[in-house]
């Protein structure tokens, strides 16, 4: 079965993952792209970037990928369901290129992108919208795009396989955190660090095979 997969997430060291408040202007609210600087230095997001530690990491993001998902925040600013032109924040060429579903409880038909991107809105269960990512992507993996809420939902239904969070050494004070309601989480996950010179810390996280309930700890308070 394809595996479920969370690339590139950037996250502060008091765990937001983006600041607020969100609008066209800004869509990471007063953090800014402070969140993704150390990306845009790579060669991942521009031809003429670094080819380090950062790189390497970020060039995993659209490897095996063959769906997205996204939440309803990351396709737009508040209020976009009311904009019929609304077609994202990425132009006619989104960097997505398969399939790729967008959560909101205010659906519209699909939108056919240049480059293989097609963005479909869903009003479902984040069960259900896997299912449905699954079917699309053709045996590939399926990738959770965010934003923090949604990785959230999709960690707290246990449906993540393997995640890649990326530490940023700044405090946001404010925004949307990615760990409220996951106490425990480390228990299911096999976690390593990563150091880069750029000053970010690239986290992975991978499921252990073993179920927790299956594990000695999991009977501890």
């Amino acid at each position: 079965m394809s595996l479920t997969r969370v690339h590139n997430l950037s996250i502060s060291l008091d765990g937001f993952a983006t600041g607020e408040p969100q609008s066209a202007e800004a869509p990471f609210g007063h953090a800014g792209q402070r969140l993704h600087e150390w990306m845009f230095a790579t060669r991942f997001w521009d031809a003429g970037g670094s080819t380090g530690i950062d790189d390497v990491f970020a060039e995993r993001h659209s490897v095996g990928i063959g769906a997205e998902i996204m939440g309803a925040n990351k396709f737009g600013p508040p209020g976009w369901q009311d904009d019929p032109d609304w077609r994202g924040w990425w132009g006619v060429d989104p960097p997505f290129h398969t399939p790729t579903f967008v959560l909101t409880h205010r659906p519209r038909p699909a939108i056919v992108m240049e480059g293989g991107t097609t963005f479909h809105f869903l009003d479902a269960t984040v069960q259900e919208a896997l299912e449905t990512a699954r079917a699309a992507a053709g045996g590939l993996d399926v990738r959770v795009g965010g934003g923090p809420s949604v990785v959230r939902d999709f960690l707290a239904a246990g449906l993540i396989d393997q995640m890649h969070l990326v530490q940023v050494p700044i405090v946001l004070g404010r925004g949307v955190r990615l760990w409220d309601g996951l106490e425990g989480l480390e228990r299911d996950y096999d976690i390593e660090a990563v150091s880069s010179p750029s000053g970010v810390t690239h986290l992975t996280f991978t499921r252990k095979t073993v179920p927790r309930a299956s594990r000695p700890e999991a009977d501890l308070p």
